[in-house]
C-alpha cells in the first residue's frame, strides 16, 4: 500500500463484505509481521520507519470510521447493544452505544456541526426523554386523542389528497398506543384547513403542547 493513497481515510469501504475481507487481510499480515526474523542491526532506515508511521496513522483513522459502519451494519442485523459491548471492548451496553454516538460524524447523530462526542451523547438523551415525555402526555390523554382521530376519520368532503393521510390516521386508530395517533393526527393538518378550521385550530393546539414537551 503506498503511503499517498492513504489520504483518503475515512471514505470507508464500498460494503460490509469488502470490510470484513480487508480486515481478515490485515489480520493475518500482523500475524506474520509478528513472527518475522528481526532486523539486522544497523539495518533500519529512518525514511521508512517514517513513512510506516504515516500510514498506520492514516489506517488508523480509516478504521476507525469502518467501526461506525460495522456497528451500524451488526445493530441492522438484530445484534443488540449487549450483544456489541464485548466485540466492542467495553463492559455494558450502555458504554457500547455512547462509544458508538461519540465516533459519528456530526450530520448522522443529529448535532450541530463541531459537536463533541459528550455532546453527542448528551443530544441522544436529551432527545429520548423528550419522546418519553411526549409518549407518556399520550398516553395520558388517550382518550382525547382518540375521539379527535375519531372525529376526523369521520369527515365527508375531504379532497381526494388527503386519502392517504386520512389512511395513516385510522390505521393508527386501531393500534392500542395512542402515541402513534400523534404524527398522523398532525399529517392531516393542511387538509381541515378551509373546510374545518375548528379542527384544524384543536391540531395546532395539541402541536403546540406537545411541542412545549421537547
Amino acid at each position: 500500500m503506498d503511503a499517498q493513497d492513504t489520504g483518503k481515510a475515512g471514505v470507508g469501504p464500498a460494503s460490509f463484505l469488502a470490510a470484513a475481507a480487508a480486515l481478515g487481510m490485515m489480520d493475518a499480515a500482523a500475524r506474520t509481521a509478528r513472527h518475522a526474523p528481526p532486523d539486522d542491526a544497523g539495518q533500519s532506515d529512518p525514511a521508512q520507519a517514517l513513512s510506516a508511521l504515516l500510514m498506520l496513522r492514516h489506517l488508523r483513522e480509516e478504521l476507525t470510521g469502518w467501526e461506525t459502519g460495522l456497528i451500524e451494519t451488526a445493530r441492522g442485523a438484530g445484534a443488540t447493544w449487549a450483544d456489541l459491548a464485548e466485540p466492542m471492548g467495553v463492559q455494558s451496553r450502555q458504554a457500547a452505544e455512547r462509544r458508538y454516538l461519540r465516533m459519528r460524524p456530526d450530520a448522522d447523530a443529529g448535532t450541530e456541526s463541531g459537536s463533541t462526542g459528550e455532546q453527542r451523547v448528551q443530544a441522544v438523551r436529551d432527545q429520548r426523554a423528550a419522546d418519553r415525555a411526549v409518549t407518556t402526555w399520550a398516553r395520558d390523554n388517550a382518550a382525547e386523542l382518540r375521539r379527535l382521530a375519531g372525529q376526523i376519520g369521520a369527515l365527508d368532503g375531504l379532497t381526494a389528497a388527503a386519502a392517504p393521510a386520512i389512511e395513516r390516521l385510522l390505521d393508527a386508530l386501531g393500534n392500542n398506543d395512542p402515541a402513534r395517533l400523534l404524527a398522523p393526527l398532525a399529517e392531516t393538518r393542511p387538509f381541515l384547513e378551509t373546510g374545518h378550521p375548528k379542527i384544524a385550530d384543536r391540531l395546532d393546539e395539541l402541536t403546540a403542547r406537545t411541542d412545549r414537551l421537547r
